[in-house]
């Protein structure tokens, strides 16, 4: 493997020892190529009392790649749905947030969790950009995260609608993917019967997805 550095070799074969001084990579002059990383493989912070603990006072600025279910921090009612904010959200005006984080903890439990909810996640993402079925719903629960979360309405990079994406549905995206964990491992030949029962688990009078609607599609045409 090569690399190139801009520190000067001698310092390096003290470094590294084993480092070959006539390897031809070391008359190799220095380039580098950045390339920006995708918006979901960036980090994000950290919740500031967690990391003030962890860091014994020191700082409350940490940047981390949280598993899908450490979306929130429950303890301290903090989340960080998206790279580009400049700090955390406070969620306490949600408090289903921190329901949903519990739900999800749960839900890992079950051997198909993985697939239901990278499932679940993308049927909710194409609802909320699409404002189908729990548009309502997720419009309050925006109107509440901005209205205690200013800087949400103030980043010029994108919409609050868009920052905060993940976290508006996080509560049904985890309902729905326990809902198909729980499904049989089987075509789902009785779709309304279980269109009433995931309708049920979200809140919902009745559900009914058009023919290309995600969800449909993933019932009527997909083994778990």
């Amino acid at each position: 493997m090569r690399v190139s550095t801009r520190i000067p070799l001698p310092h390096l074969t003290r470094s590294l020892p084993r480092l070959d001084p006539n390897d031809d990579a070391h008359h190799t002059a220095a380039a580098a190529r950045w390339k920006r990383l995708e918006a979901a493989q960036q980090p994000v912070r950290a919740c500031t009392l967690c990391t003030r603990h962890r860091s014994h006072g020191i700082t409350d600025t940490a940047w981390v790649h949280p598993a899908p279910h450490r979306l929130v921090c429950p303890r301290h009612h903090q989340a960080a749905p998206d790279p580009r904010l400049a700090a955390t959200v406070r969620t306490q005006a949600s408090p289903e947030l921190a329901a949903a984080h519990h739900a999800h903890q749960r839900l890992l439990q079950h051997p198909r969790a993985i697939t239901a909810w990278t499932t679940a996640r993308a049927i909710t993402t194409r609802w909320y950009d699409h404002q189908q079925h729990l548009t309502h719903r997720w419009h309050t629960r925006l109107t509440r995260l901005c209205a205690a979360n200013p800087h949400l309405t103030t980043t010029g990079s994108a919409s609050p609608a868009l920052l905060a994406r993940d976290l508006v549905i996080y509560p049904e995206t985890v309902a729905l993917a326990r809902a198909l964990a729980a499904l049989p491992n089987r075509p789902h030949r009785d779709t309304d019967d279980t269109l009433n029962l995931i309708a049920h688990r979200l809140g919902l009078t009745r559900l009914t997805p058009s023919a290309n609607d995600p969800l449909r599609v993933f019932l009527t045409h997909t083994r778990h």
